[in-house]
């Protein structure tokens, strides 16, 4: 994970441009890789470069819908552009590093092609400092983890994943496991590491449980 230049909790804006996403889940410290070609979000990028960089990651509460104007989750993150890079095509491939969550408080008349927002990151202000939380019950997430992946048949370095720090284990398995949107959201919504990881290590067990064959790692 990056860590970028700390622009303080009392400089994050207030007013943030939404990038509605089902399934797609950014957490604080975590690196979201994204395709930018509609030409609303082409434009959101553009205006963002030119600021803090800053965008809102927030699900629709409907995964399958195609309204144009979706009801969001009141939870999101927001994710400061920290690798940028355009196509020949007009595409925008960024990456997003995750700062902090944020409720969402009030959606802004639009000014712009793209949704803006209100939003109040004061339930989320221990998003910035990394969670060295010694509650996580990384045994049992580990051997969640090898059930798992004894699905897809996958060797995983085990020594590499007993060296790395459990915010970067459960913040990378978290984004990138292919959950369900709602289960993506109770991990964004879990309060803290210790119950993020309590809620992922459910899901991993529970897909283990589950006959067929699963969807692959993203």
């Amino acid at each position: 994970m990056t860590v970028l230049p700390d622009i303080g909790f009392d400089r994050l804006a207030r007013m943030v441009p939404l990038f509605p996403l089902a399934g797609a889940l950014l957490l604080p410290r975590g690196q979201l890789p994204l395709n930018v070609f509609e030409g609303r979000y082409l434009q959101m990028v553009r205006d963002a470069m030119e600021t803090q960089r800053i965008i809102g990651m927030v699900q629709p509460t409907d995964p399958e819908t195609h309204d144009e104007q979706p009801a969001l989750y009141r939870t999101g993150c927001i994710g400061r552009i920290s690798d940028f890079k355009s196509t020949e095509d007009g595409r925008f491939l960024i990456t997003l590093t995750g700062l902090c969550r944020f409720a969402l408080v009030d959606e802004l008349p639009p000014e712009r092609a793209y949704r803006r927002a209100l939003v109040s990151y004061a339930r989320f202000r221990r998003d910035l400092e990394p969670d060295d939380s010694t509650e996580v019950d990384r045994e049992s997430l580990l051997q969640a983890l090898r059930g798992y992946l004894d699905i897809y048949d996958v060797d995983a370095d085990w020594s590499t994943l007993d060296q790395v720090s459990s915010e970067v284990l459960i913040t990378s398995l978290a984004m990138l496991c292919p959950f369900a949107p709602p289960e993506k959201q109770a991990l964004l919504e879990a309060p803290a590491l210790a119950e993020r990881a309590q809620v992922l290590t459910a899901l991993l067990e529970f897909a283990g449980r589950q006959s067929g064959d699963p969807a692959p790692l993203q």
